[in-house]
């Protein structure tokens, strides 16, 4: 064997490796625009998030959001609505999982469900479980929280189903609050 015959393997193997790398950079070249459109656009990224401004929310009251296309509704709750909330038995409760975020694996009490340890805040989204509907708030229903006309469900005052078609409690939001009369959705 030659040393000639030597060089020609070794020239051979870089043929191989120069055009196995062009290949692949030209490949992903050609692939990342393809990824890359899939990404959330920054009007999207925007709205992810929103501030909410409570400050004007009077006991008893019920300020409702527009977040992610949905109605979120932030109640400030009285006093008789947090001893009701915290008086039910779990066992009496269709659902009982928080449907909390915020705190994952919870049980559906009541504290479980609200964004303070007082229970005054209580933060959900407005959309019924069962077909997607918006529910009538401010004591509606046979359990003082909110209805849902279309279908029949009852929400009792801290957002769990109590009677009716819908399979689980409202949901709750990702939120926070940033300050005394600021909460951070999302």
């Amino acid at each position: 064997m030659s040393h000639a015959d030597d060089h020609a393997g070794t020239r051979r193997d870089f043929l191989y490796y120069a055009t196995a790398g062009t290949g692949a950079v030209v490949t992903g070249a050609a692939v990342w625009p393809l990824v890359n459109q899939m990404n959330a656009s920054a009007d999207v990224k925007a709205l992810s998030s929103i501030y909410v401004d409570v400050a004007d929310v009077e006991v008893g009251t019920q300020l409702t959001v527009k977040w992610r296309g949905k109605p979120v509704f932030v109640r400030r709750r009285t006093e008789e609505e947090i001893e009701a909330g915290r008086a039910v038995v779990l066992s009496d409760l269709i659902d009982q999982t928080a449907e909390n975020p915020n705190k994952p694996g919870a049980d559906a009490s009541d504290i479980n469900r609200t964004m303070d340890e007082a229970g005054e805040w209580l933060v959900m989204i407005g959309v019924c479980t069962h077909l997607g509907c918006v529910p009538i708030g401010n004591g509606a229903g046979d359990f003082g929280g909110w209805f849902c006309p279309c279908h029949g469900s009852h929400y009792d005052t801290a957002g769990r189903i109590r009677k009716g078609p819908a399979p689980r409690n409202l949901d709750i939001p990702v939120a926070q609050f940033t300050d005394e009369t600021t909460i951070l959705l999302g």
